[in-house]
């Protein structure tokens, strides 16, 4: 099986996962992105607008994401952050402006392949346990059975679901069935990983190991963008883009955004580049 494989929840017609088939993390790929380093950003989003019928839900967006950064899009419920990603991972199309992910224009199949996509909602066999799920979702990206079963161990144990893995779904809580989906996107290292809220529910220890989990991945060349409402998550990121009502109101380091607002927090930043509703 080539290509990608996705999951539509019909009820309300949402993509819930976008599974990418595994790239071979080889020597010949990291020395092909070295070549792009140089001379692109890993992702380019230019003049970017997105309507749905009279309903305009963002507006002239514009940003270059380096390779190998933790990007983080903070911004409110409704903001327009998850209708961005959409587009970078190649699963929407802007109704005016381009995205380049790797140098090619999105969407593209072949650079679709490449991406690792959450959604912020969970697509889960329900049925199924734990482990049939991973499992069927790791044959997806061609792994081996023993790489499977390594990685099934390492993700899990970094969701704290390893006791649960023979339970079936239906039977888990809101969190725990967001922590798997969690262990689902990392099954496999991607060259780009894009997390839609993917601590949300997800208690303060195993959120902060599963953001030390997203410095290892980074730290091997990951490029990550993760979408969050959580002011603390925005001090963890690389660079912050700050969204509110569909609009970039700020984009840089959060020690350099909390430098130029003259904030302490990133909470009085957001509120003093407009943040607050008017």
């Amino acid at each position: 099986m080539h290509g990608f494989f996705c999951i539509l929840k019909m009820s309300d017609y949402s993509l819930h996962y976008f599974l990418i088939m595994p790239q071979e993390r080889s020597n010949a790929m990291e020395n092909s992105i070295n070549k792009l380093i140089p001379n692109s950003a890993c992702i380019k989003i230019e003049h970017v607008n997105r309507s749905f019928g009279k309903k305009q839900v963002l507006f002239d967006i514009s940003l270059d994401i380096p390779y190998a950064q933790i990007l983080g899009l903070l911004g409110p419920s409704g903001s327009g952050k998850s209708t961005l990603v959409k587009m970078i991972a190649g699963i929407d199309n802007p109704t005016s402006g381009q995205v380049y992910v790797l140098d090619e224009k999105m969407p593209k199949l072949s650079t679709m392949n490449k991406i690792g996509y959450m959604a912020q909602s969970d697509a889960l066999y329900e049925e199924l346990t734990a482990e049939e799920n991973i499992k069927f979702f790791a044959s997806l990206y061609k792994l081996t059975k023993s790489k499977q079963k390594q990685r099934i161990t390492e993700v899990m144990n970094l969701v704290n679901l390893s006791d649960h893995l023979k339970k079936q779904v239906k039977q888990y809580s809101g969190g725990m069935k967001r922590r798997l989906s969690l262990a689902i996107a990392l099954i496999h290292e991607p060259l780009i990983l894009i997390l839609d809220e993917p601590t949300v529910g997800i208690d303060p220890v195993l959120r902060k190991s599963i953001w030390n989990e997203l410095y290892k991945l980074n730290m091997n060349g990951t490029t990550i963008i993760v979408t969050t409402h959580v002011m603390d998550e925005a001090d963890k990121c690389t660079n912050l883009g700050m969204i509110r009502d569909g609009r970039l109101i700020a984009i840089g380091s959060p020690d350099e955004i909390k430098r130029t607002s003259g904030s302490n927090t990133i909470e009085e930043a957001f509120l003093y580049y407009g943040g607050t509703s008017k």
